[in-house]
């Protein structure tokens, strides 16, 4: 097989399963640490020429990360696109089976065991706590409805606020969000990189949980490491 990843959770997930089957992935393709494949542009605005000359086998695509006018510019030079949805934690878990056999994966691999064990596990939790999750600012983008983030911190004992939104990534004014009254804000390092001195200052007085964004929002082996940052991250902010 010979695979090009336009997902960065992906890419991680295929290069830890079936190493040399990557041909290509995209800049932001960030894991595993020294990924050496041809890099083929951004998952927004791949290079799709040199997507075409790897002569990949399959490219691995995702409904919400890359866009369908590129998805269809593939699949009309020929090549087999294989596109995912991703919208719960249960979901991922079965979207990550089916990349990983399309990518010729003898076997289920370990750390996906791992990662389902992981959030079987979990325990109810004690209480429920409210949130805004903003995801960028200038302007300021906050989770909404339908989304494998809000799905995740769901599971964790987080509702979020602009759950019911009819955007999937309203666009609010922070004056809105500080008014909504949660009990925190969760500000995640990517899509926007959120830090302790780039994001917190517009919320004060309201507990802020500075979370990986990896453990957030990617699917792959880092579900298996995502409850156990997350809810330690959680509960910091609200003691």
């Amino acid at each position: 097989m010979r695979v090009v990843s336009l997902v960065p959770s992906l890419t991680e997930s295929v290069a830890r399963t079936v190493p040399g089957a990557l041909a290509g992935a995209t800049d932001w393709c960030t894991h595993p640490a020294g990924l050496d494949v041809v890099r083929v542009g951004g998952t927004k605005n791949p290079k799709i020429e040199r997507i075409l000359s790897l002569a990949p086998d399959l490219v691995i695509a995702n409904e919400e990360e890359n866009r369908a006018p590129d998805i269809e510019a593939l699949r009309s030079a020929g090549v087999d696109v294989l596109v995912t949805e991703v919208r719960t934690v249960p979901q991922a878990f079965g979207e990550l089976a089916r990349v990983l056999a399309a990518c010729g994966a003898g076997a289920r691999p370990r750390w996906l065991d791992k990662a389902e064990q992981a959030w079987s596990a979990l325990p109810l939790p004690e209480r429920r706590t409210r949130a805004v999750v903003p995801i960028w600012r200038r302007p300021w983008m906050v989770l909404g409805r339908d989304t494998f983030a809000g799905d995740v911190l769901a599971r964790l004992g987080v509702d979020n606020l602009y759950a019911g939104h009819h955007d999937r990534y309203p666009k609010v004014p922070v004056e809105e969000l500080r008014a909504a009254g949660p009990d925190v804000v969760v500000l995640p390092d990517e899509p926007y990189r959120f830090t302790a001195d780039d994001g917190p200052e517009a919320f004060p007085g309201l507990p802020r949980a500075l979370v990986d964004g990896r453990h957030l929002t990617w699917y792959g082996p880092s579900l298996a490491e995502a409850p156990r940052s997350l809810g330690e991250a959680l509960r910091a902010a609200r003691r």
